[in-house]
């Protein structure tokens, strides 16, 4: 089913990245969202005192087809009522309404991270590491969770990968990688240090280079070959373990993850069944062990 939400989103993360008649017109769009569900290419460019073609530069601006898509998905937000705001924690509130507000973030990111993926971006990204021969995961702080977890996923369907989170050693690895290798960096922000000089030197390479960033063209995903992308939610003030976009980089890797999976069904599950048939073969002798 395609995507028909997260025309309210694109336009509030992109709106800083946008020439200024294009900032015109997003403003009013956010402004008036009910009203410009039902207008016309040149009524919008009236009342935002731009024009048409500054609307339809617009929609190209956010990688969409045209207009129409942007109203469908503008409908689609007024339909549930969006929330465009985080809410943080307050001082010693219950536990039930952290729960709550915890909970409804959590799911918030991850409504507007599937609404963000560009499914011609997955399918490359899936086409190239069908084919790759290793792939290399690199990211830190909280992104490196994401990095061994992905790795994790890949190694069990016999996909040889490595998970990095230093830059001294995700620079060997990428030292010996080849144009028939996979690089994917990963980076909320999409301007950690260390995850650019991974994807530059991957470049340098010619191996094939896969971003996962925050919504938006950043340094990392203008160097990548293929840019994936999270929600550009903002995390709360209290943001352990950076827990809205850990959430939402997990996610994206489980969709990749099922996407490539679903291409080599059979193979993958042999590949799971041999490798749960392992892991299980030796928590049965861990057990006759401890038995003993």
């Amino acid at each position: 089913m395609a995507i028909s939400n997260g025309g309210l989103i694109l336009l509030k993360e992109m709106r800083e990245q946008l020439p200024p008649s294009e900032q015109k017109i997003a403003d009013y769009i956010l402004l008036h969202p009910e009203q410009v569900a039902t207008m016309t290419v040149s009524e919008l460019g009236e009342l935002s005192l731009t024009s048409g073609a500054a609307v339809t530069r617009l929609c190209k601006s956010l990688n969409l087809k045209g207009f129409q898509e942007l109203k469908l998905r503008i409908i689609g937000d007024l339909g549930r009522k969006i929330e465009l705001t985080n809410r943080d924690i307050k001082p010693n509130e219950p536990v039930s309404i952290t729960i709550q507000k915890v909970t409804d973030l959590a799911v918030q990111t991850l409504r507007e991270t599937a609404e963000l993926i560009d499914s011609k971006q997955l399918e490359m990204a899936v086409d190239a590491i069908v084919n790759a021969k290793n792939i290399h995961f690199f990211g830190v702080g909280a992104s490196g969770i994401s990095a061994i977890d992905a790795q994790q996923k890949f190694l069990r369907i016999n996909k040889p990968s490595t998970a990095s989170t230093d830059l001294h050693m995700g620079a060997t690895i990428i030292a010996n990688a080849t144009k028939d290798d996979v690089v994917f960096g990963i980076s909320f922000s999409g301007s950690t240090f260390e995850v650019e000089k991974i994807i530059e030197l991957a470049n340098e390479k010619g191996a094939k280079t896969i971003s996962l960033t925050k919504y938006g063209q950043t340094p990392i995903s203008q160097l990548s070959s293929i840019q994936l992308h999270t929600s550009p939610n903002r995390e709360a003030n209290f943001r352990s373990g950076a827990t809205s976009s850990r959430l939402a980089q997990l996610h994206v890797m489980d969709i990749l993850f099922m996407s490539v999976a679903s291409t080599q069904y059979d193979t993958t599950i042999h590949y799971l069944d041999e490798t749960r048939e392992a892991i299980e073969s030796i928590q049965n002798q861990q057990n006759l062990k401890k038995k003993n």
